[in-house]
């Protein structure tokens, strides 16, 4: 029997570190790689980038077809972003899920909040800087980005942050590799939890309680 799979969502500002946590997670040598992972792969309705393949960085649809998702409410949360959408299609993570896969939605505070109303058993993670000086030095540390843009992402920061509250875990990220455990130990948590775990060690438990005890 399959063991269905947990699904995670992970949200932080801008350079707080959650991308490289989470690509560093999914590694064959991580500690939480006993179970497959992945990553969901968002719909949006903006042009692919180079470098860009469709159904592995995201399903570009069109406007029209993505409109249409929403009518039927196929999606787990989604959202418009500088006149573009995005969003995490129910289905396919309902059918990764089904197949034992751990998911994790890489998304802000307001997708976590549409994603909470439909799936309550979601696994919620919030990823924070040590600091706004530190958070500041690694957005200028990136060299690519203006005054003006990193003010913004400052701000962005903030209303991020503003909502930690609303998550099961913290993770502060100051140490990376702390930081990592740490992730890796909620994932590891919920893989553990009885209602896993009951379908996981259903042979051993009916073995365990089974009467074979002859009568004299």
């Amino acid at each position: 029997m399959i063991v269905p799979g947990n699904l995670f969502i992970l949200s932080a500002p801008s350079g707080a570190g959650k991308s490289s946590l989470i690509k560093a997670l999914l590694k064959p040598e991580s500690l939480a790689s006993a179970r497959p992972m992945q990553v969901s792969v968002s719909h949006t309705t903006r042009d692919p980038r180079p470098g860009e393949n469709n159904g592995e960085h995201y399903h570009f649809v069109s406007v029209e077809a993505f409109k249409a998702q929403i009518a039927n409410n196929a999606f787990y949360e989604y959202a418009e972003v500088f006149g573009n959408y995005y969003g995490t299609s129910e289905a396919a993570i309902d059918a990764q899920l089904a197949q034992g896969i751990d998911v994790f939605l890489d998304i802000d505070w307001q997708g976590a909040q549409q994603v909470r109303m439909k799936k309550p058993s979601v696994t919620t993670i919030f990823i924070s800087p040590p600091s706004k000086e530190e958070l500041e030095n690694r957005l200028r540390g990136r060299g690519q980005d203006s005054e003006e843009v990193i003010a913004s992402r400052m701000e962005q920061a903030q209303a991020e942050c503003s909502h930690y509250k609303e998550f099961d875990y913290i993770i502060v990220n100051d140490d990376f590799d702390q930081a990592l455990l740490d992730l890796t130990t909620i994932v590891n948590n919920q893989r553990l939890k009885c209602r896993q775990q009951s379908i996981a060690q259903q042979a051993l438990f009916s073995k365990l309680l089974e009467n074979d005890h002859k009568k004299a």
